[in-house]
C-alpha cells in the first residue's frame, strides 16, 4: 500500500474528494496501512498474527465506541455514518493474515482471492463513501481493486522476493519454463519477458472489466477511484516500456505526471464530449 504523503498514489487520487469523504477516506487509509505494516514489519510471524487478532477485536469494539485505539474508534463512528459493511474490514485482514501464512500460490485463483482480500476489499469500502446509484458498480470496485493488485504485485517482485514471499502463481512459472529459483535470483531472460508479458495482459483485463461495470451516472461519485486507476494502469504500461525489466528498473511515476493524470479526469467530467477532441489518451477510467 502507498506511503500517504504529497508523493503518493493514494495523496493525487483523493485530493479531490469534499472534505467529509476526504476525512473519511484518510481514516479508512490510516486503518489499512497500519494493518498493513502489522504484517510488514520486522518481528516473528505468530506474534504478528497475534497482534492481527487483537486488532479485530478491537476493530469490534471500535464498534461501539470503546476500543483502546483512538483511529479504530474514529473508524468505527465512519462505519456507521456511510453505512459500511464491517464484513470489508474483517475480509481486509484476512487478506493480511495470508501474508503470514502463505508465501506462494499454486493457481491464480488462488491470487485472485488474496487480490480480492487485499484490494477489493478497500474498493467497495470506500465505494460506500463515495456512494453509487447502480449495484453493478461494487463490480467495479472489485474488478478494479483486483488490477491494482496486480499491478503492484509485478511491479513489487523484487521486494517482495527478498521478504520470501512469491505472488506469481506456480502454475504461471511452470507454463513459461521459468524456476522460483531464478525469479528470486533476479534472472531476467526471454521466459521471464514472456511471463510477464502474460501477467501484464491479465492486469489489462481487470481493468478493461472494471470499466465496463461502471455506469455513467455514477462515473462522477468515482473520481477519486478513477483517477486511482489510471495512475496505476501508467504504471502498468510503465512496465511493459522496460520490457517488463522490474529487476533493474526503477517502476514509478513523477508527481508532475498524477498531477496531470488528476486535473485529465476533472476536465474530462467537466467536457465530456470535448476532451477527446482535444486530448489523446489510452487511459481506462
Amino acid at each position: 500500500m502507498p506511503e500517504q504523503n504529497k508523493d503518493s498514489n493514494f495523496y493525487f487520487s483523493f485530493l479531490i474528494l469534499p472534505k467529509p469523504k476526504r476525512e473519511a477516506i484518510e481514516t479508512i487509509y490510516a486503518f489499512c496501512r497500519t494493518t498493513d505494516d502489522i504484517v510488514d514489519e520486522a518481528g516473528d510471524d505468530t506474534e504478528k498474527y497475534a497482534r492481527l487478532l487483537l486488532w479485530t477485536d478491537e476493530l469490534k469494539r471500535s464498534l461501539y465506541g470503546v476500543s483502546r485505539y483512538t483511529l479504530l474508534n474514529k473508524l468505527g463512528t465512519i462505519i456507521h455514518r456511510f453505512n459500511i459493511p464491517v464484513e470489508h474490514f474483517y475480509e481486509l485482514i484476512k487478506g493480511m493474515e495470508m501474508d503470514l501464512t502463505k508465501k506462494r500460490y499454486e493457481t491464480f485463483g488462488e491470487l485472485e482471492q488474496y487480490c480480492y482480500r487485499a484490494a477489493s476489499t478497500v474498493g467497495l469500502i470506500c465505494a460506500e463513501v463515495f456512494g453509487y446509484k447502480n449495484e453493478e458498480t461494487r463490480q467495479y470496485a472489485i474488478n478494479l481493486g483486483i488490477a491494482l493488485q496486480l499491478t503492484n504485485i509485478l511491479r513489487d517482485i523484487k521486494s517482495d522476493g527478498k521478504r520470501g514471499r512469491i505472488y506469481i502463481p506456480q502454475e504461471d512459472l511452470r507454463r513459461f519454463g521459468y524456476s522460483e529459483d531464478e525469479l528470486l535470483r533476479n534472472v531476467y531472460e526471454r521466459r521471464f519477458v514472456d511471463l510477464m508479458k502474460f501477467e501484464c495482459d491479465r492486469a489489462h483485463q481487470y481493468y478493461r472489466k472494471a470499466k465496463g461495470f461502471l455506469a455513467e451516472e455514477d462515473k462522477p461519485l468515482f473520481s477519486a477511484a478513477r483517477t486511482m486507476g489510471n495512475i496505476y494502469y501508467l504504471l502498468l504500461r510503465r512496465i511493459e516500456s522496460v520490457h517488463y525489466d522490474v529487476f533493474t528498473k526503477r517502476i514509478r511515476l513523477s508527481s508532475s505526471i498524477k498531477f496531470l493524470v488528476a486535473v485529465a479526469l476533472r476536465l474530462r467530467n467537466k467536457f465530456p464530449k470535448n476532451f477527446h477532441r482535444y486530448v489523446r489518451t489510452e487511459l481506462p477510467a
